[in-house]
């Protein structure tokens, strides 16, 4: 009987261990099976096994990579260092996309600033090839000492930036009023190591220092956790699928954070919108 008993209990597990792995995909391998490295030469290396990547930047090039996937929904997280010291000039992008003239794309880039002064997180989200809706920020923290995690939720309900699990930005489906939102396009995983030095430090008033050459920044610890639209749709749908939600702490939190650390929201630029700012942002 006893026998029989594990026997029918391993038989359930079994069960819901398929049932839940056909809702929810969590991947969380090495950047050689998961990662093509797309330019830069020998600038982009992989190396500690497959769980440690760099990009790094020269007066030659910079260099980047890209999933070897595409992601419909799901939550994206990354852990990166970012380039130590005098980085002014330099950009960090770190985002998904896909591709075309009405391509979707939502955006971390990370703008280097000379040595004490702050990173800039600059982020955006593009709809049917349409970006313009910028949000910058301030971190809590240095950015270059330790590493940090970066993630991304994307649902049909909205799309959720993190770091360090703490909620920064929520852009939020708005069809019902005409906003496009991601939805239909899988997109790729993309990052880049540039020099941008024409914009990204004081709007070009500070270049590239290109004796503090090589700019490298680091990355580990990806993990994508995919949901299927059916399973977000379904009545019993997945808890993977309906958690980080923003509760009552997390909208708190992401109060917390566009109080004190947001310094740019296209939301209240009335002098770039003096028609008025977009319509999603009265929601």
């Amino acid at each position: 009987m006893a026998s029989n008993s594990t026997h029918n209990e391993f038989h359930v597990f079994m069960l819901i261990a398929i049932m839940v792995s056909s809702m929810v995909a969590t991947c969380a391998g090495s950047f050689y099976q998961d990662f093509d490295l797309t330019w830069g030469d020998n600038r982009a290396k992989i190396f500690n096994g497959g769980q440690l990547l760099s990009l790094s930047l020269d007066k030659v090039s910079g260099s980047g990579f890209k999933s070897k996937r595409e992601y419909l929904f799901g939550r994206i997280d990354m852990q990166l260092k970012l380039v130590a010291g005098n980085s002014a000039g330099t950009v960090t992008a770190y985002y998904l996309s896909s591709q075309g003239p009405t391509h979707d794309e939502i955006d971390f880039e990370f703008l280097g600033n000379t040595s004490g002064d702050p990173y800039i997180l600059h982020t955006n989200i593009f709809t049917q090839g349409k970006g313009n809706r910028e949000q910058q920020f301030y971190l809590w923290f240095d950015p270059t000492r330790n590493f940090h995690t970066y993630s991304i939720i994307w649902k049909p309900q909205h799309i959720i930036l993190l770091v360090d699990n703490m909620p920064i930005r929520v852009f939020k489906n708005v069809e019902s009023i005409g906003v496009p939102f991601p939805k239909n396009q899988p997109m790729r995983i993309y990052s880049s190591l540039w020099n941008a030095d024409d914009w990204a430090t004081r709007g070009g008033l500070v270049k590239t220092d290109w004796s503090k050459a090589p700019f490298t920044a680091y990355y580990r610890n990806f993990k994508a956790t995919q949901f299927s639209t059916k399973s977000s749709l379904s009545s019993n749908s997945d808890a993977e699928w309906q958690i980080n939600e923003l509760d009552a702490y997390g909208r708190r939190r992401l109060r917390w954070v566009q109080k004190y650390f947001m310094i740019y929201n296209y939301c209240n630029d009335l002098k770039r919108f003096p028609q008025g700012v977009p319509v999603e942002c009265s929601h």
